[in-house]
């Protein structure tokens, strides 16, 4: 009697281990695996958690390692989908052979953090601030900056320019701005994800928009360029910059969204705005992008278009308050539709 009470018991247990073991794999498939651009990290963090959070079974592994790794790795076909704040290439996408769906999900500014003690409120001219990163303007209390800061007590400092060191979409953004800035800026240096920036002991790289504030923060006199919302996040003093129009305007949301006003979207929903003209709009602000595959596991599919209706909609919310701007509704119309590409 006992021997055969036991079989049940033991069939019961060994039919209870399959299906934990087969739910722990099904929910393995759920795992969402993205990597690229440092510049949206902050959102995409609250982002992922929150819709993990309010979608049962799912996670959203999420690396963020720059934009030019982050394609390097959708290229490979090693992640479920990516983000760059340079959009893809023609050529770049020629590489996928599933096809490429671009959606702008965000945006924000990048701003110019400054380690200043003693200087707040500091105004860099539309002509003065390339300058400093060509590495022709080197002390802080140079003529031009002081111009613009009357009263301001400049030190005699020198200025440690500090750059990405990694293949960036910031890089790319804010390369491009000074390219359609300065003509001097364009032939010496240009614009890319990478770029040669001139040869001198004082600008220095960092890894990723993280990398750039800590050393920003770590170190007097330096200034650099970031998403506005990791200055936000470390408190991290900003420049007032001039714009085309030749008012010195703060980052923020409605500057931001001034600047992006101009932006044209085409078909495939790449596009930049190198220096709006608007008096109001913020002079370097971008929309940034994730990166996903056309076709693809359908059940993922199916849980990546529902998360980009849900950073479309719910996700704008939170915009403001963590350093980015909310999407212009015309834009949100765009995302909705080209979501369904995703297949």
């Amino acid at each position: 009697m006992m021997r055969s009470a036991r079989r049940p018991l033991c069939a019961a247990a060994a039919f209870a281990l399959i299906i934990g073991v087969l739910g722990s794999e099904a929910r393995a498939q759920d795992k969402l695996i993205g990597s690229g651009a440092s510049f949206p990290a902050p959102i995409y963090a609250v982002w992922f958690k929150t819709f993990s959070k309010d979608t049962p079974g799912v996670i959203v592994d999420y690396q963020s390692k720059g934009s030019g790794a982050g394609i390097q790795d959708f290229i490979n076909h090693t992640v479920d989908f990516a983000a760059s704040d340079a959009a893809m290439t023609d050529e770049e996408i020629a590489k996928v052979k599933d096809g490429v769906v671009l959606i702008p999900i965000t945006a924000g500014t990048i701003v110019l953090a400054y380690n200043l003690p003693g200087v707040t409120g500091l105004k860099l001219p539309h002509d003065v601030y390339p300058e400093i990163f060509l590495g022709k303007i080197t002390n802080w209390n140079d003529p031009k900056i002081a111009a613009a800061n009357p009263g301001a007590k400049l030190p005699d400092l020198p200025i440690t320019v500090v750059r990405r060191s990694d293949a960036s979409g910031t890089n790319f953004v804010f390369t491009k701005h000074l390219s359609a800035v300065s003509p001097a800026f364009a032939k010496q240096v240009g614009f890319g994800t990478t770029v040669e920036w001139p040869a001198s002991s004082k600008i220095v790289g960092a890894p990723k928009n993280d990398g750039v504030t800590a050393t920003i923060k770590q170190t007097p006199g330096a200034i650099g360029y970031i998403e506005y919302g990791y200055a936000k996040l470390t408190k991290t003093p900003t420049a007032l910059l001039q714009n085309k129009a030749g008012k010195y305007v703060e980052a923020d949301a409605k500057s931001g969204a001034a600047a992006l006003a101009a932006a044209k979207l085409g078909p495939d929903l790449r596009g930049w705005v190198d220096d709006p003209d608007g008096a109001d709009a913020y002079p370097i602000a971008t929309f940034t992008w994730l990166l996903f595959y056309k076709q693809q596991d359908a059940k993922k599919a199916e849980i990546l278009r529902k998360f980009v209706d849900y950073a479309a909609t719910k996700g704008q919310a939170m915009s403001d308050s963590l350093g980015y701007i909310p999407l212009p509704a015309a834009v949100v119309d765009k995302v909705k539709a080209a979501a369904n590409e995703i297949k």
